[in-house]
């Protein structure tokens, strides 16, 4: 069975967190490609929403979003993920995964896209109505 430790990261609080997920919890990730935005319940954050972003395979090879399928290929590349030039017009050659999550892949990174709307907005308004005796605070002003 497929064994993956994802890695999900906040851009709005730049936190991250790690969360390994494996057997039948870990199957409906198989088959997504790069870029895809699936439920978090899917590694028990539900309400949330997540973009799948990159990850590695067992060997340490990155997954590119432009090689399609989930082999693992040799390119030439020029740029982007899995090299990074030191002079420029450099090319080299270089092993890469294919941009589709296999059993094969190790790492997932994924980001947030959604988060669930949060009800304490509410509960909070209502615990204002109590304290002032049935009526928001808004409305107790204007009436004085």
């Amino acid at each position: 069975m497929a064994k993956f430790k994802i890695i999900v990261s906040d851009p709005e609080t730049g936190k991250s967190q790690a969360v390994e997920v494996e057997g039948a919890q870990a199957v409906p990730l198989v088959g997504r490609k790069l870029g895809e935005v699936i439920d978090g319940s899917a590694v028990d954050m539900s309400g949330y929403k997540l973009r799948i972003t990159g990850g590695s395979d067992k060997d340490g090879f990155p997954m590119r979003p432009n090689v399609h399928g989930g082999v693992r290929v040799s390119v030439i590349l020029s740029e982007g993920v899995g090299f990074h030039p030191s002079r420029d017009g450099e090319r080299q050659r270089k092993t890469l995964r294919g941009n589709v999550i296999t059993e094969e892949i190790v790492q997932i990174n994924m980001k947030v896209v959604e988060k669930p709307k949060k009800k304490e907005k509410k509960e909070k308004k209502k615990k204002r109505e109590k304290k002032t005796g049935g009526e928001s605070a808004e409305k107790a002003a204007q009436t004085t």
